[in-house]
Formats: structure tokens, sequence, C-alpha cells
């Protein structure tokens, strides 16, 4: 019942906060020196940690994304007609897409 996909998510996410904490004990200036050096080593391993997370997310993406030769498949971008297919009731002609900004 575990998706590994939420899983590795929540693992980033735990990471992050992780770093995020240690960080403000450190700023606080309140840990030993010994305390602060344990702190800054836990740190390093979980930014390397979150590094190669992130690492592997972006080579699941390239993998994804490529087309079958291995070239990044690429599609140009157009939001306006993307919802255009995906509303239900699509604008009149006459009043085009002027609640969409140009972009």
């Amino acid at each position: 019942m575990n998706d590994p996909n939420t899983s590795s998510s929540q693992d980033f996410a735990a990471t992050v906060e992780q770093l995020e904490s240690l960080v403000e004990r450190l700023e606080s200036g309140a840990l030993s020196l010994e305390d602060s050096l344990n702190a800054f080593e836990r740190g390093i391993r979980l930014t390397r940690e979150a590094q190669q997370r992130l690492d592997e997310a972006e080579l699941k993406v390239r993998a994804l994304s490529e087309d079958a030769q291995g070239r990044p498949a690429m599609e140009p971008f157009d939001p306006l007609e993307r919802a255009d297919q995906t509303s239900t009731d699509a604008p009149d002609s006459d009043t085009g897409h002027k609640d969409h900004p140009p972009w």
C-alpha cells in the first residue's frame, strides 16, 4: 500500500525539515562547539542525501521526457490552447481570451 513516489517525496520533505531545524539550532548560538560540529556534520550528510534525491528525480524526468531517439521531447506550450482543450464551455469566438494574459 506504500507508494514509493509518495515515500520519496516525504523523505525529501523530512530531510529538508531536519536541515531547517539544524540551521535554526546552529544559528541560535546555544550549542556547544562539539554539538555545533556534530550538527554541522549531520547537516552535510542530510544535504548530500537531499541532493542525491534531486539528482535521481532529474534523471527520471529526463528519461520520461525523451523521444525514441533519446533526444529531449519538446512541445510548444500554449496555455490558452490547453485551457480550450480542458474546458467544457469554450469561450465564444467574439470574446476570445480577453481574461487571459498574452503570455
